[in-house]
This record gives structure tokens, C-alpha cells and sequence, in this order.
């Protein structure tokens, strides 16, 4: 059967034959080549709402709090630099990995900080990526598809569930399509030897836990969509990684919180999804407004320390789930 190995994209086959027919990628692949290297082009998708876009807060603003929360501030304070200081180089700028890319939006490029909604903030790519880029050998790519205030009930809606298929679900799509077709145009600097899909990183819910309706099916419709975005990309058996919607900490109590919450644990639970499919828990990454940029707290106090650990909670569950080479 097709695995995620298996559904490696052939550098070789013409690009008119590349998006014809569904589902959107199964045997045929972008004319990515590049001769002069070893390796495949890894590709990750991550997707989801406004907390996949990214709000943590890159510069250390003295009026935001003295800085704290900043991706600056935990970078170069003496209680948090051990573990972020890597994040800069000699010279205090922001590392440029020159191993992972990213594309978001009409932005693309090595990967640094500033791939949040906008260049002063990060997402979980930036510690994703830094996890994956240590773990595999080859390049690695990062396409990031992302829409504050979307829901899975209905923006999202997958096939499968029934009903009107969501607008972004198919936006979703096309956005990773075009992206994997302007590969030359994206990352002209990037060197690797066809491209391979290898996994999707999610992170949303914020727009299904505010409405009960939404909150019953969330679990029934995660699980379509992950089904459906296997069929589309043509890889059945491809890693699928959770992050929880815990962003007002460890002490939410709201019913709809927790159960939009024990709804996404169940899915990674569920036997047919047994060794494919993993949950992250974040509730411990949040961090209070005293020790944060803001009080915002659906976007998680715009804390870049939260968002980098989401991230990096999300890449270690990836590895977990990726396939060993031969």
C-alpha cells in the first residue's frame, strides 16, 4: 500500500500532468529537480486557524510589559537564553536556517523568525522547523496555509462530513497546489532531488469551541478531515499531528474548552489512526499576561515562547510518527 515513501513525487513527469484529476497529488509531483543534490525535498503542511498564523511577538517592545513573552527577551534574558539563544547568531540576529524553507502567504525564504502574521511575529513553524530540520538529513519545506477566525464545522468542512464543503478547505488545497508548483520561484537558493510529502501539523479550534453545535461534531469532523486531506494529497497513511486548543492555560474550566479539547485528544485515539496520528498537549505552554506581551488571550498572550513550544511540541510528535529510512 501506499505510504508516505511510496508518495515521494517524481521530478520526471511533466507539469501538464501534474494537478489533473483527484486526488490532488497521487502519483505525480512538481518538476522540482535539482541534479546536483542528494536529497528529496521534505515538505510539511502546516494549517489551521489565527494560532497557526502565529501572534507571538518577535521584538522586546519596552511598553509591552518590558519585553517579556518576546522572542527577543527569551533569546537573550539569562533565565531562558540556554534554551532560545540559538535562535540568534554571533552578530544578535535572527538565524537563517539554510537546511528548512518556508512559504506563507507571499512570503517565502529560509526559515526565521518573522513568519507569523506578520515580520514582528512567529507561529509554531519556528520551532517545528527547527525540530524537523535537526532530525532529518535532507531539506526540508515548510508550506504554511493559515486563516484567523476559521472554523472546522463549517469554514474548513471536509468532504466526507457531509453538507457544504468548506471554502477554506478547498482554498486550503489549492493554496498547497500552487505553492508545490512555483517550487523554482519560491526557492531558487534551495538545493534538493524531487519533493516528498511527509506530514501535516494542525492547529485551530478557537472558532468550534465558542459554539456548542460546532464543539459536538468537532471530533466526527477532524476525523474527516484528516481522512480527506490523505485522500487529496494521495498518501493514506500520512503523519498527522494535533496541537491542542488550550490557550487560556491549565486552569480553563469552560465545558466547551474542554470538551472542543477531549475531542481532538480522541481523535489521535481512534484504532484506525494508530500510529499515524498524534496529539500534542499545549495547555502547559501558556504563559500569564504578567509574563507576556499582552493579555490576548486567545492568541495566547502573543507569547513567542508558547508558540515556539507549540511548535517544537508539534515537530518531536512528528518525529515520533515519521517511518524509519531504510
Amino acid at each position: 500500500p501506499m505510504n508516505r515513501r511510496t508518495a515521494l513525487l517524481a521530478p520526471t513527469l511533466p507539469l501538464a500532468l501534474l494537478w489533473l484529476g483527484a486526488p490532488l497529488l497521487r502519483g505525480a509531483a512538481p518538476p522540482a529537480h535539482r541534479p546536483e543534490a542528494k536529497d528529496p525535498l521534505e515538505v510539511f503542511i502546516l494549517a489551521g486557524q489565527s494560532n497557526m498564523v502565529g501572534h507571538g511577538i518577535v521584538g522586546a517592545n519596552p511598553e509591552r510589559n518590558g519585553g517579556k513573552g518576546s522572542l527577543e527577551f527569551i533569546a537573550k534574558d539569562e533565565g531562558t537564553r540556554e534554551r532560545y539563544g540559538h535562535l540568534l547568531d554571533d552578530d544578535g540576529a535572527w538565524i537563517r536556517r539554510d537546511d528548512v524553507w518556508i512559504t506563507f502567504r507571499d512570503r517565502s525564504g529560509p526559515l526565521t523568525a518573522g513568519y507569523g502574521a506578520n515580520e514582528d511575529k512567529i507561529g509554531p513553524e519556528l520551532g517545528f522547523g527547527h525540530v524537523l530540520g535537526d532530525h532529518l538529513d535532507g531539506p526540508v519545506l515548510l508550506v504554511k496555509v493559515a486563516w484567523g477566525g476559521k472554523s472546522l464545522a463549517v469554514d474548513f468542512r471536509p468532504p466526507s462530513a457531509g453538507g457544504e464543503v468548506g471554502e477554506f478547505y478547498t482554498k486550503l488545497f489549492e493554496e498547497i497546489r500552487a505553492v508545490l508548483d512555483d517550487l523554482d520561484e519560491r526557492l531558487p537558493d534551495a538545493e534538493f532531488d524531487g519533493v516528498e510529502l511527509a506530514g501535516i501539523a494542525w492547529h485551530q479550534g478557537w472558532n468550534d469551541r465558542i459554539d456548542q453545535g460546532f464543539n459536538d461534531e468537532y471530533e466526527s469532523n477532524l476525523a474527516h478531515f484528516i481522512r480527506d486531506a490523505r485522500e487529496e494529497l494521495g498518501a493514506p497513511d500520512l503523519p498527522f499531528v494535533i496541537a491542542e486548543t488550550g490557550m487560556t492555560g491549565p486552569d480553563e474550566a469552560h465545558p466547551r474548552a474542554l470538551s472542543l479539547m477531549a475531542a481532538q485528544e480522541a481523535v489521535a485515539e481512534r484504532e484506525e489512526f494508530a500510529g499515524t496520528v498524534a496529539f500534542v498537549k499545549t495547555q502547559g505552554f501558556w504563559r500569564p499576561k504578567e509574563e507576556s506581551p499582552s493579555g490576548q488571550g486567545y492568541h495566547w498572550n502573543t507569547n513567542a515562547e508558547t508558540y515556539y513550544l507549540i511548535g517544537d511540541g508539534l515537530g518531536r510528535a512528528m518525529v515520533e510518527l515519521l517511518p524509519e529510512d531504510d
